[in-house]
């Protein structure tokens, strides 16, 4: 599958789906909570299509079209660019659940910790949750996604995350979020040592 709009409305057709995202990337369809006067530096106009357990959202940017670049603002006021379109998004929140800590240990966005802090994440993920690799297959096969490797989704998450600005800079009511990227590194976690 390789539409956005199709696969966006598969997941919101098929409930097994629909809570396998909720539970594995925390992508709930049914959680839309659009940021009114909110807005990007380039006034593209944002839809949300859906939310996260937090109170963060994923919106898409730009007029309906085959590629809407995705972002995502955090409930702590953080937002950025998180991947291309809504397929490479999905693609993430399967492939890569703990997308998210990858940001916060990234050293400002330093690709290398990022790929560094993945591994003790994906290690965690796992030790967490005994059938967390097969519910991943799983999810992926019942949505039609190849998933990529960890280091191939980490690339594009780093690249769209570091496209944000000026143009995806998103600001509400309360001012200008920031940026993504955490300022952590591994060494920060003592259980990652």
């Amino acid at each position: 599958m390789t539409n956005a709009s199709e696969l966006l409305d598969r997941i919101r057709r098929e409930p097994g789906i629909q809570a396998g995202l909720a539970t594995v990337g925390e992508f709930d369809v049914n959680r839309l909570d659009p940021e009114p006067g909110a807005g990007v530096g380039s006034g593209a106009p944002l839809a949300c299509v859906a939310g996260d357990f937090t109170g963060g959202g994923f919106f898409e940017c730009g007029e309906p079209a085959a590629f809407r670049p995705i972002l995502y603002v955090s409930s702590e006021g953080q937002a950025g660019l998180i991947a291309d379109d809504l397929v490479a998004a999905v693609e993430l929140f399967v492939g890569l659940p703990y997308w998210r800590d990858c940001l916060t240990y990234s050293g400002n966005g330093d690709l290398a910790v990022m790929t560094a802090a993945a591994r003790f994440l994906q290690r965690d993920f796992l030790a967490g949750d005994a059938d967390a690799a097969r519910e991943q297959a799983e999810l992926a096969r019942a949505l039609g996604l190849r998933v990529a490797s960890a280091d191939v989704l980490l690339g594009r998450l780093h690249a769209a995350v570091s496209r944000t600005d000026p143009d995806y800079v998103f600001s509400d009511s309360t001012g200008r979020y920031e940026g993504l990227f955490g300022p952590f590194t591994p060494d920060r976690n003592t259980s990652w040592r």
